[in-house]
């Protein structure tokens, strides 16, 4: 008797089954392979785009590690996570994993500027983004959201951190990530 091989869910919860990426330029860069524990060891990493096929769930917590005392504890990052899906699930009712892709869409800026000299002056010329950038900047944002959210305030980093991925599922401007995705998006605008 065969016995028939079980789903793999995200820390045992969270189907990736029905999961969409509606942005087609996102697609290739939202890897929605299926984990039990967002943490690959950094497999990616000598890869050219290896990046890329990383899940989109370990990039956030990766995201999480930046400033210098939570650098490096990765457990402490991914049980942040963890909590945060949970008060995802509680306020929405929605698969978390799927309010995260609607987020990063949502936070990921189409254009930006960069400087360009020309004869002693700097210019600065509007650009597109390549699907790469604008995914590892829309994580950036929604993770920098969440600390500032968090530091010096009574609400923990858990509860910021789903706060703003609601909101910017929603496309709320209240969202540190979509306000500084319009942001850039507005300076671009005016150095065209």
């Amino acid at each position: 008797m065969s016995e028939s091989p079980q789903e793999i869910k995200l820390f045992g919860r969270w189907s990736f089954a029905k999961l969409e990426v509606r942005d087609p330029g996102l697609k290739r860069y939202i890897s929605l392979k299926p984990v039990f524990l967002p943490c690959s060891m950094g497999r990616h990493e000598h890869k050219r785009f290896g990046k890329a096929e990383v899940n989109i769930v370990e990039r956030l917590v990766n995201d999480l590690m930046r400033p210098g005392k939570n650098a490096g504890k990765k457990a402490r990052a991914i049980n942040v996570v963890r909590n945060a899906f949970e008060i995802i699930h509680l306020r929405t009712g929605e698969n978390p994993i799927q309010v995260l892709i609607r987020a990063v869409e949502n936070a990921a800026p189409c254009e930006d500027t960069t400087r360009i000299s020309y004869g002693g002056i700097v210019y600065h010329l509007a650009v597109d983004i390549s699907p790469q950038r604008r995914v590892d900047l829309a994580l950036r944002f929604i993770c920098e959201g969440a600390r500032r959210a968090s530091f010096g305030s009574p609400r923990s980093l858990e509860e910021c951190l789903a706060e703003e991925l609601i909101l910017a599922a929603n496309n709320d401007v209240k969202s540190h990530a979509v306000s500084k995705r319009h942001e850039m998006e507005r300076i671009a605008l005016a150095s065209r």
